[in-house]
């Protein structure tokens, strides 16, 4: 079954600042995909439900605060309590290079460092979600 991937971005933690996740978000829009930009503020909890209620293949933080080896356990067990195992998880922002393996251990799927390409973080989505969701996704 081929289909559009749907992506919830998300700002987790007390960070105000979004214009990065709302670039992506665009990028991601104009790869074809559906995309609901859940806001800034966000605890796990809140981004769990919305990628359960949108039934969403991809999750995705942007996180600026420095939060994130405390914040990304929490969303992590949250999914895992949800039954959200096949749901990627990707993570953005200012991340400490060295923290890249800590996040992966944790369950994260891919971490995008500033500098990222717009087109390599739609190609991984893609891959990711063929990978670990089975399907066939619209190009």
């Amino acid at each position: 079954m081929e289909r559009k991937i749907k992506v919830i971005v998300a700002k987790l933690g007390l960070d105000g600042h979004d214009r990065g996740a709302k670039v992506v978000a665009r990028a991601l829009k104009d790869a074809g995909m559906e995309v609901v930009y859940t806001g800034l503020r966000q605890t796990p909890e809140q981004v769990v439900k919305a990628a359960v209620q949108e039934d969403a293949d991809v999750i995705g933080v942007s996180i600026l605060s420095g939060a994130h080896l405390e914040l990304v356990p929490m969303l992590v067990n949250l999914m895992k309590e949800k039954g959200l195992n096949d749901v990627v998880l990707i993570v953005g922002g200012v991340i400490p290079p060295q923290d890249v393996p800590k996040l992966k251990e944790m369950g994260v799927d891919e971490v995008f460092l500033p500098g990222s390409s717009l087109k390599s973080v739609v190609e991984r989505i893609k891959e990711l979600v063929s990978k670990k969701r089975g399907l066939k996704v619209a190009t």
